[in-house]
């Protein structure tokens, strides 16, 4: 099994941890996520990894999210990956560009957000049916919907705005 849990951590931990950052906009909470993930899979090793991996980490986030919400914080939802020391203007460029990707994704309803998640991470139909729990033919219309309402929540963002804001 250890053998078997290295390589699943090898294959597995940087698509995991991409996803739960995106998902939360906290690397190092996406990376406790993540490790937390895997000692589930240690006690309870799955048949099915890929999709069992990803739906116990949503789980997760989900339950993260509860429990913050509580307390009174907030989850972001979006943090976008670059490089580092952009210049003041592709800077402030990308920052306006994340924070409407941002307000667009926090307009869908939860299981559309994740699915298109799971897309962007390379997941086919049946790993996001699996991992989501949705029939095979559900995904193609989930992900049209939610890709759909995602280019409207982000026009719409952007019609709100000034070009002095």
């Amino acid at each position: 099994m250890t053998a078997d849990l290295t390589q699943l951590f090898e294959q597995y931990y940087g698509s995991l941890v991409r996803m739960l950052y995106r998902r939360t906009g906290d690397r190092d909470r996406a990376e406790d996520l993540a490790q937390e993930t895997f000692a589930r899979a240690v006690a309870a090793p799955p048949n099915n990894p890929r999709p069992w991996l990803f739906a116990v980490a949503l789980n997760l986030v989900r339950e993260d999210g509860r429990r913050n919400l509580r307390q009174g914080r907030r989850l972001e939802l979006l943090r976008a990956d670059a490089p580092p020391a952009p210049g003041p203007e592709e800077d402030f460029d990308r920052n306006e560009a994340s924070a409407a990707v941002r307000a667009a994704l926090a307009t869908l309803n939860e299981r559309d957000r994740e699915a298109l998640l799971l897309k962007a991470e390379g997941f086919n139909y049946q790993e996001i049916a699996a991992t989501l729990g949705l029939s095979k033919g559900a995904v193609g219309t989930t992900l049209a919907r939610a890709r759909r309402r995602l280019v409207e929540a982000y026009r719409t963002e952007g019609r709100g705005k000034h070009v002095a804001s």
